[in-house]
């Protein structure tokens, strides 16, 4: 009787496996970019768009003092997720489309920065905060997700 255990290479499985992840990923992707006509289809997008309204709302009752400051900030990184996420799905190549979801995913970033910093001077409501900060934690997973299977 042969063992196959002592007989078989299992460092061959490991790229094997990764090949059949890479392969399921593709598959994913080139689904997704068939399914969208338009940026504006992308959940992703609409999520954002969404945010920099909410963004856009709770920036209204700041300080005129902080019209350059902090209200300008926080507005142009919110609706620069959504820029770039635009942006992204016009380009051609996969390594142009990763590269603007990167751009998309730090300004989302950006934007959490600002937010915590406006509770922690006391100008925004820490539930708010709060719920604010949970939703760009939501849309950067979603991010990363498309970053992976552009790779």
């Amino acid at each position: 009787m042969i063992n196959l255990v002592s007989t078989c290479d299992l460092s061959a499985a490991k790229p094997f496996t990764e090949f059949k992840i890479k392969v399921k990923i593709e598959k994913i992707f080139l689904k997704f970019k068939g399914m969208f006509k338009s940026f504006t289809e992308l959940p992703v997008w609409n999520i954002a768009l969404k945010l920099s309204g909410e963004i856009f709302n709770l920036t209204v009752e700041l300080p005129k003092s902080e019209d350059y400051g902090l209200t300008s900030q926080i507005r142009r990184s919110s609706n620069s997720v959504s820029a770039n996420i635009a942006e992204a799905f016009g380009r051609a190549t996969k390594k142009d489309k990763r590269n603007f979801y990167i751009l998309s995913r730090a300004s989302a970033f950006e934007t959490k920065s600002h937010l915590l910093y406006g509770s922690h001077i006391g100008y925004f409501n820490n539930e708010k905060v709060k719920v604010l900060s949970d939703n760009y934690d939501e849309l950067i997973f979603d991010l990363n997700k498309i970053i992976k299977s552009l790779l």
